[in-house]
């Protein structure tokens, strides 16, 4: 555990204490136990890896009992780079998916100086949340059904009474290809019990579409994020080939958003949790890899 001004964080490390950090950041709905295939390889390479479990999310919890329960994307972001601050770490290399992708990606925003390398599963996964929603094709919009249940209170009533039921089927459809039995689903849906984790997965989905309260403290960051700033630091994209969620796979067109060179690399026969899929694990621990060379 380490403490930040704002949580208690859990976290799991290995490797050696002077290896080069790298920081591997979990989803929604997923915790640490998404890496175990992506942490042993890059600590045989030397690397000191550490893996939070994200606000809302297995041990992590919130120092005051009174705190609003938010998670919109500049929480999770400053979360990280208060991680950071709390092991003494100046650099890093980074690697996420989903929610863990776009802390990632926005820690890279904020301070570059401190991303060595970055890997991002699914592109940029930054958001613009003061714009007005827009609507994606059909397909898409299909696709984010469980964002739209959320944003209702027959959403919030359903993800408490049947959070395992909803996790498993998003995992599911997510992720086609992955074949995972009922004792690795448990492994990781015993984080999901956190007595934060409804009204952070609330929070999150309802104000991206501008649905709940910004946290005042981040407004400035929300307007600098809300212009989709490039991101500077040494980056490799990757995109499961059957994402389930992202099926528009926009990372093809924010190519601009990224530094010059820049490679982007779509895995087949992976899902929207490729770190947890073979190839996936292979892709993310060659990326990280090349980038720390």
């Amino acid at each position: 555990m380490v403490r930040t001004p704002t949580l208690e964080i859990a976290y799991e490390a290995s490797g050696p204490p002077a290896g080069v950090p790298v920081i591997l950041l979990h989803g929604f709905p997923d915790d640490v136990r998404a890496y175990d295939g992506v942490a042993p390889p890059l600590v045989a390479a030397g690397c000191r890896v550490l893996v939070p479990y994200l606000r809302g999310y297995g041990p992590t919890r919130f120092l005051d009992p009174a705190a609003p329960r938010m998670a919109q994307q500049a929480a999770i972001g400053q979360d990280l780079l208060d991680f950071m601050d709390a092991l003494g770490i100046a650099t890093t290399a980074l690697a996420g998916y989903d929610w863990g992708g776009r802390a990632a990606c926005i820690a890279a925003i904020l301070a570059p100086e401190r991303v060595r390398a970055l890997v991002t599963i699914g592109g940029y996964n930054v958001q613009d949340t003061l714009a007005p929603p827009r609507p994606a094709s059909a397909v898409q919009e299909r696709a984010y059904w469980y964002q739209w249940y959320f944003n209702t209170e027959r959403g919030r009533l359903g993800l408490e009474a049947n959070r395992r039921d909803i996790c498993r089927l998003l995992w599911r459809d997510w992720s086609p290809s992955y074949k995972f039995d009922d004792a690795t689903f448990e492994r990781t849906a015993v984080s999901f019990d956190n007595p934060d984790f409804v009204d952070i997965v609330i929070h999150s989905y309802r104000h991206r579409h501008g649905n709940a309260p910004s946290d005042p403290r981040f407004d400035e960051i929300e307007r600098r994020l809300a212009t989709r700033p490039p991101l500077t630091v040494p980056t490799i994209i990757l995109h499961g080939g059957d994402d389930g969620v992202s099926v528009s796979r926009s990372s093809e067109r924010e190519l601009a958003l990224f530094p010059a060179g820049t490679a982007r690399h779509v895995v087949a026969g992976a899902g929207h949790f490729l770190p947890r899929e073979q190839p996936g694990v292979v892709a993310v621990v060659d990326a990280l890899q090349t980038l720390l060379r």
